[in-house]
């Protein structure tokens, strides 16, 4: 019983410990999403890089440009939404031959 009521403050002080330091992270730059972004469409074989055009405004990023296929459209948002420090993904790819 003992044993408990040692254990658990120290628990709950790891825990707040943890969650302060993790409160204490400075944002994501949206200039580093835009590079982060853009070096995953490049990596991609199904998106291939494409004439995307990646555009992040406060953790909320635009797609623009065009693809071959819809299956590059979705891949890309995909893509980017899976990026840590995106909020949103505002998908405005066009398809190049519907």
């Amino acid at each position: 019983m003992k044993f408990k009521r040692i254990l658990l403050p120290f628990v709950l002080f790891l825990t707040l410990l943890t969650a302060g330091v993790a409160a204490n992270k400075p944002p994501i730059s949206d200039d580093f999403l835009v590079d982060t972004i853009r070096q995953k469409l490049a990596a991609d074989q199904v998106v291939k890089g494409g004439a995307i055009e990646v555009v992040v405004k406060d953790g909320a990023v635009t797609l623009k440009g065009t693809v071959d296929e819809p299956r590059q459209k979705t891949k890309a948002e995909k893509i980017a939404k899976k990026v840590n420090g995106v909020k949103s993904v505002d998908n405005e790819i066009q398809i190049a031959h519907p």
